[in-house]
């Protein structure tokens, strides 16, 4: 990666660095939402800089309530406006030197969802995370299901619940049943719970019975968000059998406003974990496809300040973004942009990095301590979660800023 120097003022450690320049949707009070770039603590009016004759894109796709039409526009597209915006920030001549009204701040804006999410799905793809859940309710001695090593479990979830960073979250009601009751009854979820994810952004459409190979995969990715899914897992305990997550996982996720493009991700790519058994042809990939981005996960409640309980990586992940979309399609099942997929938990080796209070607290078995004294199994009314990420190398960051969400009473 070539040393840049942007004459915009960035704060040191920043997400938002010169390498990154992640899209998002953003509005000022009483302004439309519409197409920004974030730098610093600053976002870049995108329309505004086209306005200007700046970008190759007309400012009308800047001018939208989502990115999903600048995003169809395809990668040539895309990421040639991301590299001139580079280019003008690091040009000592830039003309935007002279406007300093496409410079934003970001306090003072109010962040969207970057894109109309149509389909989303979930996967189930850290071996880590599976076997803790394995070993909980299934069998120590033999924790993974017998397809897990084979296929990228996943389901489809609930794309009209899918929030922007820093909305509340209603307690979710439902049927539980525990163990001691002989029959369900129906009350809010006591044993709410987050799950530290990361999603992709699809930036390519495909048509019903066209399939994606792990080598194209890359092609139909735009960019990567931070991503709660929250869990409900009293509903979820009784409900799951036979068919898996319902109420238990629709009721809310959270994701965080700004898209981080494969692009400025290319830095960071890892070697995946070995696969045993070998996997079927389709499956099969070559090269770097894991990313190493370091994850951690902070709980707040109204008494006391953030504890961080959870420290991860993406990098831990069984089966790649490029395995997940191309099991997705080999059925021909069509994608299209603006759908969302999201890795499922990501847990690592060790306790303090488990991606969820299921595994923190191993099932409510094992409270933990948060900076007040007070004790958690799993989220109680007005605690937050927020989640932050970031990839680093040779001093280069790019970073995802944070996925947040508090509690609050059901309705």
């Amino acid at each position: 990666m070539a040393t840049l120097k942007t004459w915009v003022s960035v704060p040191e450690n920043s997400d938002f660095s010169i390498y990154n320049l992640p899209f998002g949707i953003f509005s000022l009070k009483n302004d439309e939402p519409r197409a920004g770039m974030a730098i610093g603590d600053q976002i870049l009016d995108l329309a505004a800089i086209s306005d200007l004759g700046l970008l190759e894109v007309s400012a009308a796709y800047f001018r939208q309530k989502t990115l999903n039409d600048f995003i169809a526009l395809g990668k040539k597209i895309t990421n040639k406006v991301r590299l001139d915006i580079q280019g003008l920030l690091v040009s000592e001549k830039s003309p935007l030197r002279n406007h300093p009204e496409v410079f934003l701040f970001q306090k003072d804006a109010t962040m969207h969802l970057p894109v109309h999410v149509g389909d989303y799905t979930d996967f189930y793809s850290s071996i880590e995370h599976a076997t803790n859940v394995g070993k909980m309710f299934r069998d120590p001695e033999n924790a993974l299901l017998p397809n897990w090593r084979h296929i990228p479990v996943g389901y489809h979830g609930r794309a009209s619940s899918i929030v922007v960073s820093g909305t509340n979250i209603h307690r979710p009601m439902g049927q539980v049943k525990p163990n001691t009751e002989e029959l369900p009854s129906f009350k809010p979820s006591k044993n709410l719970d987050f799950e530290l994810e990361m999603g992709f952004i699809v930036g390519k459409s495909t048509e019903l019975g066209e399939r994606i190979s792990t080598k194209n995969a890359a092609e139909h990715i735009f960019g990567l968000v931070l991503f709660n899914d929250w869990s409900a897992r009293d509903i979820q305990k009784w409900e799951y059998v036979p068919l898996g997550p319902f109420l238990g996982k629709n009721f809310a996720s959270s994701m965080s406003p700004w898209i981080v493009t494969l692009e400025a991700l290319e830095p960071f790519k890892v070697q995946g974990p070995e696969q045993q058994p070998e996997v079927l042809s389709y499956l099969k990939y070559k090269g770097k496809k894991n990313y190493d981005i370091q994850l951690e996960v902070g709980m707040s409640t109204q008494t006391s300040d953030e504890t961080v309980i959870s420290k991860s990586n993406f990098k831990y992940m069984y089966w790649n973004m490029m395995q997940q979309l191309a099991h997705h399609t080999v059925n021909g099942c069509n994608v299209n942009v603006g759908d969302v997929m999201a890795s499922g938990t990501i847990s690592g080796k060790v306790e303090s990095s488990y991606g969820s209070l299921l595994e923190i607290s191993w099932g409510g078995k094992k409270p933990f301590k948060l900076k007040d004294g007070s004790d958690r199994t799993f989220i109680e009314d007005y605690d937050s979660i927020t989640i932050r990420g970031f990839a680093e190398k040779d001093g280069k960051r790019v970073g995802f800023g944070e996925v947040s969400g508090t509690i609050v009473p059901s309705k």
